[in-house]
């Protein structure tokens, strides 16, 4: 069996891995309220082990996606999306090696989650010129633009959580803690486009891998 088959069916079951780690997160670590808290501060509860598996299988699902489609991908900001790719994956898996509480939380954060819808869009352009993936540029295009799209909508909801945040009275604290009350007013909503963001990363990369499998078997 060629590599890229192999790579693109473990691209796949590791992305469904981190999915079914992040909704158990959401169940076993219920006192995190998933409106306003992002998924990192898991990592603050007692089952810290389950958010580093999820970070691990989500930057594996990523990483191995690179031989999956890396010899289709042509041109030269197709190129450089794998390379974004690339470092999404090492950003991801700085996620699960340094926990919200260490420094390096926030490059991991900086790296791995501007890189992935850059890798996307990039690497989603170069493949739907090439045949067979062309027969699914729709559902590619919609499913890479909504990585960039989820990625604003989570910095705006940020904004506004901060700053109802503050008009409500309450004082920035940067100090991680399990439980937080906010003051009547906040806009917490950010939380729920974490979420998304992180889904729409992980379907892009499964549903990229499940096509390549797909472009492959009729060749």
């Amino acid at each position: 069996m060629k590599l890229s088959v192999v790579s693109a069916w473990v691209s796949i079951f590791s992305g469904l891995l981190a999915l079914v780690l992040l909704v158990t997160l959401h169940f076993v670590s219920s006192e995190f309220d998933p409106s306003f808290r992002m998924i990192s501060e898991y990592a603050l509860g007692n089952h810290a082990a389950i958010l580093s598996g999820f970070f691990f299988t989500w930057a594996l699902s990523t990483f191995v996606l690179l031989f999956a489609v890396g010899s289709q991908v042509k041109g030269i900001g197709g190129k450089i999306g794998l390379v974004f790719l690339f470092l999404g994956a090492i950003g991801m898996t700085m996620g699960g090696l340094y926990d919200i509480r260490h420094p390096l939380h926030g490059a991991a954060f900086g790296l791995g989650v501007p890189a992935l819808p850059i890798a996307a869009v990039l690497i989603t352009l170069s493949l739907v010129r090439q045949k067979g993936w062309d027969k699914h540029k729709k559902l590619l295009l919609w499913t890479a633009h909504l990585t960039w799209v989820s990625l604003i909508f989570m910095a705006l909801t940020m904004f506004l959580f901060i700053s109802s945040y503050m008009q409500a009275g309450g004082v920035m604290d940067s100090t991680p803690r399990v439980h937080i009350e906010l003051p009547d007013g906040v806009i917490a909503v950010v939380g729920w486009f974490n979420r998304l963001l992180v889904i729409s990363y992980i379907v892009w990369v499964i549903k990229t891998a499940w096509i390549s499998l797909k472009v492959k078997g009729k060749k």
